[in-house]
């Protein structure tokens, strides 16, 4: 009767040192031709990390033979001079588009004019000149679909400013009426918006 107890209480307590171990894991399967990142452990590539600003991982890498579940041996080249079978704990899954080392900004251009001929185009690019000389685009108020770059902002701030000084002097011009502030009630509910 007692060995009976002690037995299904080492049972029932395995089960939950069993749940509680594997509670943060989730089994990950490699086909093979899977495209695969790989950790660089110190231990094992420790000229690959002998500084903390070096990269922590590498790839892609393909995976060329499926070992077991838990072991994968992959295309690695002969510079990195260790064996090419590696744990699944030190693999990571590739998806194609998650390559973040690329990057869409093409060499030699300016940064500002990513997407801004699709604005130009489609806004025609206008320019308005104003009483006291302001001038300023209409493009540049619609928020852009890239990066904010500094000079992206510069032109922002400046249609934006472009934009309170002409309806400043047409209120000055004519009586406060709803119709004359309609312009810069918008342009005030899309700043309170973008914060």
């Amino acid at each position: 009767m007692i060995h009976e107890k002690a037995r299904l209480n080492i049972e029932r307590r395995t089960k939950q040192y069993v749940h509680q171990a594997n509670k943060g894991r989730k089994k990950v399967v490699f086909e093979l031709g899977d495209w695969v990142w790989l950790h660089l452990r110190k231990e094992r590539f420790p000229e690959k990390r002998r500084s903390k600003l070096l990269p922590r991982g590498d790839g892609p890498f393909q995976g060329v033979e499926r070992i077991n579940d838990n072991a994968y041996k992959l295309d690695l080249p002969g510079e990195y001079g260790v064996s090419a079978s590696f744990n699944v704990a030190d693999l990571s899954p590739f998806e194609i588009g998650d390559d973040l080392r690329t990057n869409p900004s093409q060499e030699g251009e300016n940064d500002a004019n990513q997407g801004n001929d699709a604005n130009q185009g489609a806004a025609g690019h206008a320019n308005h000149e104003h009483g006291n000389g302001v001038k300023f685009a209409q493009d540049h108020l619609s928020l852009p679909s890239g990066p904010i770059t500094r000079l992206r902002a510069k032109h922002f701030k400046e249609a934006l400013n472009g934009l309170i000084q002409e309806n400043w002097a047409d209120s000055k011009k004519t009586k406060m009426g709803s119709n004359n502030n309609q312009g810069l009630v918008h342009v005030i509910k899309a700043i309170e918006e973008t914060n």
